[in-house]
C-alpha cells in the first residue's frame, strides 16, 4: 500500500495479513495507521467483518486510544507531553499556546495542512520538561518562545 493514500485493496492486504494473530485489531489498527498516518472510518466496515466484531466495537477501540485518528494529519505532527512531569514544568502554558499559535486543538490540523497537533502522555524526556515532538525529534525544555522557533524552523524545511 503506498503511504497516504487511502485504498481499500491496500487495508484489506494489511487485514489479511495480521487477521490470524491473537488480538489481531490493535495490530491492524497500528499498521493501517503506520501506513496513511490515520485509520479512515470506511476502513472500520472491512476490519469488523475480517474479525467478526461490529462497526461499534472497532470504532470503540479506535475512538478510545488518543494514538488513533480518523482523519489525515498535516505534514507535521506536533505532540506535547501531557505526563506528570511535563505538567509539573508548565506543560499546560505550552500546551495553551500551542493551540493559539497554531490555531487548532488537539486531533485537528492547521486550515494550511502544515501541522496536527496531538497529546502524547509520555515522551521519555522527563529531566527536560516541558517536551514536544515534531515528526521524530524531541525537544526538551520548551517555553513558548521556543515552541514559535521550532515551529518556524519546521516551516522552513522542504
Amino acid at each position: 500500500m503506498s503511504e497516504k493514500e487511502w485504498n481499500i485493496e491496500g487495508v484489506r492486504e494489511i487485514v489479511q495479513g495480521l487477521k490470524d494473530k491473537p488480538g489481531a485489531l490493535l495490530p491492524i489498527l497500528h499498521a493501517i495507521q503506520d501506513n496513511l498516518g490515520y485509520v479512515p472510518p470506511e476502513s472500520v466496515p472491512l476490519i469488523a467483518s475480517e474479525l467478526n466484531l461490529s462497526r461499534a466495537e472497532v470504532h470503540g477501540v479506535i475512538s478510545f486510544y488518543h494514538y488513533f485518528r480518523e482523519t489525515p494529519p498535516g505534514r507535521n505532527t506536533i505532540y506535547v507531553c501531557r505526563a506528570e512531569a511535563c505538567q509539573a514544568m508548565g506543560s499546560d502554558a505550552l500546551e495553551a499556546h500551542a493551540k493559539q499559535r497554531l490555531g487548532i486543538d488537539y486531533h485537528e490540523n492547521t486550515s494550511d495542512g502544515q501541522f496536527s497537533l496531538e497529546p502524547v502522555y509520555c515522551l521519555g524526556n522527563c529531566a527536560c520538561s516541558p517536551s514536544i515532538m515534531v515528526g521524530k525529534d524531541v525537544h526538551g525544555r520548551v517555553s513558548p518562545e521556543r515552541f514559535d522557533e521550532i515551529i518556524e524552523a519546521t516551516k522552513a524545511k522542504p
